[in-house]
C-alpha cells in the first residue's frame, strides 16, 4: 500500500505538470541515469529488434453479420506504436487489432470496418500526427479508438509530463470528434529479456509510474483505460519463450492475444455492448477510488480498468476476459486512406 501510495502521488504531479505545461517530474537522479543508459545500450545490443514491416490488418472484419442487419458497420481505429502495430508477427489475425476488430464484430454481430494508423518506433509525441490521419476523413470517424503508447517515451527518456501531455491531447481530440477512447497503458519494460538489474528494476519502476500518470491524464481528458504492463508481465517472466517473439522484444501470437483479450472487455463496455454491470463488485476489488490511487492500483495490477466517474473519482474494474474469435479482413478494400 505506501508503494501504491507514492506512485499515486507522483503521477499526480507528473499529469498536474502535463496539464500546466511542464515537462519535468524526472524521477532519477543524474548519476543514476548514467548508468541507466550505459545499460539501455548493452540491452538493445543484446535484445535486438525488428525491423519487419508489421502486416496490414485494415479492412472489414464479420462482413457476414452485414448480412442480417440494416445498422451501419461499426468503425475502430487504432493508433500508437509498434505493439499496436502488430510489429513482432506475421499474419494479419495475429495483430492486437485484428483480434479485436474480430472480436468486436463477433460480439456486437455487425461489421466492423478497422484501421491502423499506429507507427513502430513513435513516441507519445507522434500521437497528434495520427490522429489527424485518423479523422482526416470526416465521413469515416471512428467510433472508438485504441491507443498503445509508451514504451518508447520511456527508452528514449522522454519526460513523463510531456509524454503524458501528447497522451492527453490526443484523448480529447478524438473525443471531441465524437470517438470513445481506450488507452493500454505502457507495458512493463522490466519483462524484456535479457535485461538486467539495475536495470530491470529501473525499467519496472519508470514504467509503471508513466503507465499510472497516462492513466490519470487519458480518464481526465474522457477516456477509459487498460492497464497492460503487470498483466504481461508474470506470464511473459513465467513463459518468455511463447509470449515472446523472435526478437525478445515484441509480443509473440499468444502475447498480442493475451493483451487484446484484457482490453476486449473495455473496448465493447466503451461502446455498451459488454453484458457485465458498470457499477463496481466489492468482492473482486472493484470500487470507486480517487483517480490517482485507482492509476496507481492499475499500473500493479494488469487487465485492470479505470473509467471517470463523478470528478475527482474513478472506477476501477476487473472484466471477465472471453476467449477471441480470429480472422483476417473480409474485404481489405472496405477501408481506405
Amino acid at each position: 500500500m505506501p508503494m501504491t501510495m507514492s506512485r499515486a502521488r507522483v503521477a499526480r504531479r507528473i499529469a498536474t505538470a502535463a496539464a500546466f505545461g511542464g515537462g519535468g517530474a524526472g524521477l532519477l537522479g543524474v548519476a543514476t541515469v548514467g548508468v541507466l543508459l550505459t545499460e539501455v545500450r548493452l540491452a538493445r545490443r543484446t535484445v535486438g529488434g525488428s525491423s519487419d514491416i508489421p502486416p496490414c490488418a485494415d479492412g472489414r472484419y464479420g462482413a457476414a453479420f452485414g448480412h442480417r442487419t440494416d445498422r451501419p458497420p461499426l468503425r475502430l481505429g487504432f493508433l500508437g506504436d509498434s505493439t499496436a502495430a502488430g510489429q513482432g508477427v506475421h499474419r494479419t489475425s495475429q495483430t492486437p487489432g485484428a483480434l479485436l476488430a474480430s472480436g468486436l464484430a463477433a460480439l456486437a454481430e455487425l461489421p466492423v470496418d478497422f484501421r491502423n494508423v499506429a507507427l513502430p518506433g513513435a513516441q507519445s509525441d507522434d500521437l497528434a500526427r495520427q490522429v489527424e490521419l485518423l479523422l482526416a476523413d470526416t465521413d469515416a470517424t471512428p467510433d472508438v479508438c485504441v491507443i498503445m503508447i509508451g514504451a518508447n517515451d520511456v527508452t528514449h527518456r522522454m519526460p513523463p509530463a510531456r509524454s503524458v501531455r501528447h497522451l492527453s491531447e490526443a484523448v480529447r481530440a478524438l473525443r471531441a470528434a465524437g470517438c470513445e477512447v481506450i488507452v493500454g497503458t505502457c507495458p512493463d519494460l522490466g519483462t524484456i529479456e535479457p535485461v538486467y538489474q539495475p536495470l530491470r528494476w529501473v525499467a519496472r519502476r519508470l514504467s509503471r509510474q508513466l503507465a499510472a500518470a497516462q492513466t490519470i491524464g487519458a480518464v481526465e481528458s474522457g477516456g477509459r483505460t487498460v492497464s497492460l504492463g503487470d498483466l504481461l508481465g508474470p506470464e511473459f517472466e513465467a513463459r518468455p519463450r511463447e509470449l515472446f517473439g523472435p526478437d525478445n522484444y515484441h509480443p509473440s501470437a499468444e502475447g498480442y492475444a493475451t493483451a487484446a483479450m484484457a482490453v476486449l472487455p473495455t473496448l465493447c463496455a466503451a461502446l455498451g455492448l459488454w453484458p457485465e454491470e458498470e457499477r463496481p463488485e466489492p468482492a473482486r476489488g472493484e470500487g470507486l477510488l480517487p483517480v490517482e490511487q485507482a492509476a496507481a492500483e492499475a499500473a500493479s495490477e494488469g487487465g485492470t480498468e479505470v473509467t471517470a466517474s463523478r470528478a475527482p473519482w474513478a472506477l476501477l474494474k476487473h472484466r471477465r476476459r472471453r476467449q477471441l474469435p480470429t480472422a483476417e479482413p473480409t474485404d481489405p478494400s472496405s477501408v481506405t486512406g
